[in-house]
């Protein structure tokens, strides 16, 4: 496991971030690895789970945190970033923010059926190959595609 250190923000304001943390949540189900998708607020398109930098919190924490908030995921991550993706945020008080989201692997030990966000978001299980069909950010999709944790264990 890589050690983090958390992030102190003092004297940063959201603005000032335009990085994100991003959960790739998965789980390997009958032999198939499946990834957990879930719908933006706004547009109710496809997204991962993902939000601002916290203080105190590690990069992996911060995305494992969102997780829990926005899809009722409760896992693990080994804190390894698998890669960034960019995209438009559309922020009501600035508009479009430019930012990068850096994603963390998190494999799913429990999904909860009350979380902070439920009734907000849909959530759903779906391949690797679906998963980078339905989003609408390339460098995600190739993300999504190329995402395997089983090679990596046998790799290790």
């Amino acid at each position: 496991m890589i050690k983090q250190l958390p992030l102190s923000l003092a004297g940063a304001h959201k603005r000032d971030v335009r990085t994100q943390f991003a959960a790739l949540c998965y789980r390997i189900k009958k032999k198939k690895l499946q990834v957990l998708l879930i719908t933006s607020r706004g547009t109710r398109r496809w997204i991962m789970p993902k939000g601002w930098p916290m203080d105190g919190q590690t990069p992996a924490g911060s995305a494992m945190q969102e997780a829990w908030e926005e899809a009722g995921v409760r896992g693990r991550s080994d804190g390894r970033c698998l890669g960034i993706y960019s995209y438009s945020k559309d922020a009501d008080d600035l508009g479009a923010l430019p930012c990068l989201a850096m994603v963390y692997a998190v494999e799913v030990t429990d999904l909860a059926e009350d979380y902070p966000e439920v009734g907000q978001r849909k959530r759903a299980w779906m391949s690797r190959k679906k998963a980078a069909q339905v989003v609408d950010e390339p460098e995600l999709a190739r993300i999504l595609r190329d995402f395997d944790p089983r090679e990596d264990a046998a790799s290790a």
